[in-house]
């Protein structure tokens, strides 16, 4: 039995050294899709000032141009183009205000200064660009608070944002022309 001994101890040290089987792997459930984070709230509009006289100059600038008879100052910028126009037709003594928008026959345009708001009756204009027209004397009231308006004046008209505009010498200039 003595022979079997070292076969026997030998057995039982490997037997000792062997590891129970690695268990099969378990798949790994499918991966989630997570939804996508939300999108940052764009940042809320700056809180209109509560005197309009605060509000920041519409961007843009006024260009004085004699074309033919007309006289005639426009606001706006190479991006967007005219929003306001005063002209004098020099022959027939008219000023015409014009407010880049739309509209549907008869609206009202409100230009507001320092001294004056008035509320006037607009035609509406076809375009392009479709456009609100008021016909006004050269002598009217309105026209020399605009001109004399301490910085600015407002224009207003539905369904567009204000306009809050300069008074620089493009407006007096198309005034003179027609008195």
């Amino acid at each position: 039995m003595k022979a079997n001994f070292p076969a026997l101890a030998l057995a039982l040290l490997l037997a000792g050294c062997a590891t129970a089987p690695k268990p099969l792997p378990v798949p790994l459930p499918p991966p989630v899709a997570k939804p996508a984070p939300p999108l940052p709230r764009p940042a809320p509009p700056p809180p209109a000032p509560a005197d309009w006289r605060d509000a920041p100059r519409t961007l843009g600038d006024w260009r004085w141009s004699r074309e033919g008879t007309l006289s005639v100052a426009r606001y706006g910028n190479s991006a967007s183009g005219v929003a306001f126009s005063l002209t004098c037709d020099t022959v027939h003594r008219g000023i015409t205000l014009r407010r880049t928008g739309s509209g549907d026959g008869m609206e009202m345009l409100t230009v507001t200064t320092p001294e004056l708001r008035r509320l006037l009756n607009a035609t509406a204009e076809a375009g392009p660009p479709a456009a609100l027209e008021v016909r006004l004397a050269p002598n009217d009231a309105l026209l020399d608070a605009m001109a004399f308006s301490r910085g600015c004046f407002m224009v207003e008209a539905p369904g567009t944002a204000p306009l809050y505009l300069p008074s620089w010498a493009e407006v007096s200039r198309v005034i003179e022309d027609c008195r």
